[in-house]
């Protein structure tokens, strides 16, 4: 899945370095692309860099975060943000309300609550997106032809994983059931047909060109059992993936031969 991107907004060198340090954005989806010192380091770098989701503190210098908020809302208004700050009061709590912040953090961080606060806010960016890429494509701006073609270069460098509707879904931004609907309209087969159709058609050109055993090949296509993948490859191909092997050897034994 694409990584969401942070910007870290606080005046304390040691709380940024904690924030980068002590919480696993890699597992939460998400990759810091910067910091900032100040309310106008804040501002020009969210123009600059266009995260998707600010972590501010409310007191820093020059421009206080709450205005800074404001500015970068006008400027963008697709960015998220959280507040982390040390001030408990109704006042701050309330403006932040009023700026649709998504939450309102006290210090010192609870790391597990901010993994919590993240992971909702990854899924509602997620369905947000969705939301919108499935409207353009309706709307003829992004073409299913392109999508597809997307897809399945996606799905062919990919083909030793697990690639599910739900992958799918988690790269390009589109709902699992609707990705589903356009496999079938553009191939004529249902999605996981048309993935199985992929990873025999790879088998067959690794078992011609390839020293690689059966269960190495069936690896390499998706398939963590070598017996369910002879059963899969012998009702596509009407062989065994062994039998494939020997016809294709014997074929080259005569080509050398000059039969």
């Amino acid at each position: 899945m694409e990584k969401l991107k942070v910007m870290l907004v606080d005046d304390e060198i040691t709380i940024l370095e904690g924030f980068k340090w002590l919480f696993d954005w890699e597992k939460h989806g998400c990759i810091v692309i910067c910091e900032a010192e100040d309310g106008v380091m804040a501002i020009n770098y969210a123009k600059i860099y266009e995260p998707d989701i600010i972590i501010m503190d409310i007191n820093i210098p020059i421009i206080s975060g709450l205005d800074a908020i404001r500015i970068i809302q006008d400027m963008n208004p697709n960015i998220s943000f959280i507040i982390m700050s040390g001030y408990d009061e109704f006042e701050y709590c309330r403006e932040a309300l009023r700026l649709r912040i998504t939450d309102y953090m006290l210090k010192p961080v609870n790391y597990s609550e901010l993994g919590i606060v993240v992971n909702r806010l990854k899924m509602e960016l997620l369905h947000e997106k969705m939301n919108i890429n499935e409207k353009l494509l309706k709307e003829g701006v992004i073409e299913n032809n392109n999508l597809i073609f997307q897809m399945t270069a996606f799905i062919q460098e990919r083909l030793a994983e697990e690639i599910n509707l739900q992958k799918l879904s988690e790269e390009f931004h589109l709902n699992p059931g609707y990705i589903s609907k356009v496999f079938k309209n553009k191939t004529g087969i249902n999605y996981h047909a048309y993935l199985t159709k992929l990873r025999i058609n790879k088998a067959e050109v690794l078992l011609n060109t390839t020293d690689k055993n059966i269960t190495e090949i069936a690896a390499a296509v998706g398939f963590k059992d070598y017996r369910v993948f002879t059963k899969v490859f012998k009702k596509h191909t009407g062989k065994t993936p062994s039998q494939y092997s020997n016809k294709i050897n014997n074929n080259h034994v005569k080509e050398q031969s000059g039969s």
